[in-house]
């Protein structure tokens, strides 16, 4: 007799397919909202970019007014300058002139006084020759009075006549003698002033050049402010055109702002929504997972409501044995392990949890090819002891260290605070695991709660990708 085969009823036909389309609508909500993450966060830094451009365009606008003043000023300042550089500049040719008149008069009198000395020479000379004529009149006056005295009473008369012209020869003698004392005094007078004439003369000469470089150096002055004057003049043009094109830029960027701040903030709405979705969407999957015990997600559920029963029971055992308080078990004191990057903690209870959780959670990697890692984490997140392949010694690299020292960690990301805040007897959530270099994979996170003495730890996180 042939078997009759029996075809699934309705219900269970219709409880997979609403599973599936549970767990699909869940996948693209999650792969929404991990879109909308990165625009949000792209929006976020364009508008933070934004604020800056605005902050250092209206410090542009203030430095350039600032510039635009003080310009201004320096502008009128070296005009002023340039004024007085031209008024300093024709009084300084003006006294170089008369400088130049006075040198060449010094020079002159130099070459006066070398005259007047050879005039003195001639006058010394003459005067010499007078001496001498007198000496030689006193002479021939001597001898006319000895012939007159010897002439007896007719040589009387020219007797008187021989003494008068000794007389006379004397003070000729006399006068040329003081003559010539006055001009060996006037000569030494005229001596040391040719002397001094020579060195002013000299001196004049180096004032001459000098006033010439003067001159040059007086030009340069004066073209180099006046160049100056014409840049300021430049400057000031450039920072009104700048004034302008601030005022035409200062609202377009204000506008733009207003539309990226208006853009982000209806993403944040938007993303708000789809996190609400996901709740939604989470709940849904809850409950056709209950439906369907034959669903491909229902043994991943009992595997990790069973591995989470034994965590428990495992962490009663140590508090009943009094290998740790119940206090020191809640521990939430976390206390940074030094130089760890990403910072690691450390609670009361991380060494007994290091001695529990792996027998339980490393078995569990190999009940399905898919899974990706089992661990515990407690009500904040904070995940004490991974499994060995995500317990690798820190190193300094941070960017290693992210993926291979995920041990000591607090996760507190929506997917780690709800598996560990969830006291549901299980959790489904999906989340997009980011995988580096702008690559996401889709995860399934599975928890169940984790409670000792009825009080509530946290939960039992296992992760799995999708077919």
């Amino acid at each position: 007799m042939q078997a009759v085969r029996h075809s699934p009823s309705p219900t269970a036909e219709q409880s997979r397919r609403l599973t599936a389309a549970a767990a699909a609508l869940g996948y693209e909500i999650v792969d929404i909202a991990g879109f909308l993450d990165l625009v949000e966060e792209h929006a976020q830094a364009q508008s933070n970019g934004l604020a800056i451009l605005r902050a250092r365009a209206d410090e542009v606008a203030a430095v350039n007014a600032d510039v635009r003043v003080a310009v201004d000023a320096m502008n009128k300042q070296t005009a002023a300058t340039v004024q007085d550089v031209s008024a300093s500049a024709t009084l300084v040719r003006r006294t170089g002139e008369r400088s130049r008149n006075v040198a060449v008069w010094v020079q002159q009198v130099s070459t006066r006084t070398e005259e007047v000395s050879a005039t003195l020479v001639a006058v010394r000379n003459n005067n010499q020759q007078i001496a001498g004529i007198a000496t030689q009149v006193n002479t021939l006056a001597i001898n006319a009075k000895i012939e007159a005295a010897r002439a007896g009473e007719s040589g009387r008369g020219f007797a008187v006549v021989a003494e008068a012209i000794n007389e006379l020869s004397r003070q000729t003698r006399d006068a040329a003698r003081q003559i010539t004392q006055n001009v060996e005094t006037l000569t030494g007078w005229i001596s040391e002033l040719r002397e001094e004439a020579g060195t002013i003369a000299q001196q004049a000469t180096d004032v001459l050049d000098d006033a010439g470089v003067t001159d040059e150096a007086l030009a340069r002055v004066e073209t180099s402010v006046t160049s100056a004057e014409a840049r300021a003049r430049r400057i000031f043009e450039q920072t009104e055109r700048v004034e302008v094109a601030m005022a035409d830029f200062t609202p377009a960027l204000l506008k733009i702002g207003n539309a990226v701040s208006g853009t982000t903030s209806g993403i944040t709405k938007t993303h708000e929504r789809v996190l609400r979705l996901i709740d939604t969407s989470e709940t849904i999957v809850q409950a056709t997972a209950h439906l369907d015990k034959n669903a491909e997600d229902a043994r991943f559920i009992a595997a990790v409501c069973d591995r989470a029963a034994e965590v428990s029971s495992g962490m009663e055992e140590a508090v009943q044995t009094g290998r740790i308080t119940l206090s020191r078990l809640f521990d939430r004191s976390y206390r940074p392990i030094p130089g760890t990057n990403p910072e690691q903690v450390l609670t009361e209870a991380t060494t007994l949890l290091d001695e529990i959780l792996p027998p339980i959670q490393e078995p569990t990697l190999d009940f399905d090819p898919k899974v990706v890692f089992c661990a515990a984490v407690d009500v904040n997140g904070y995940l004490p002891t991974h499994n060995k392949k995500f317990s690798k010694p820190p190193s300094d690299d941070p960017v290693w260290n992210t993926a291979n020292c995920r041990n000591r960690r607090i996760f507190d990301d929506r997917v780690g605070l709800k598996a560990g805040k969830s006291t549901a007897p299980f959790l489904l959530q999906v989340y997009r695991r980011d995988m580096g270099g702008g690559t996401f994979k889709m995860m399934k996170d599975l928890s169940a709660p984790i409670i000792v003495q009825d009080r509530h730890w946290g939960g039992l996180r296992l992760a799995y990708g999708f077919d």
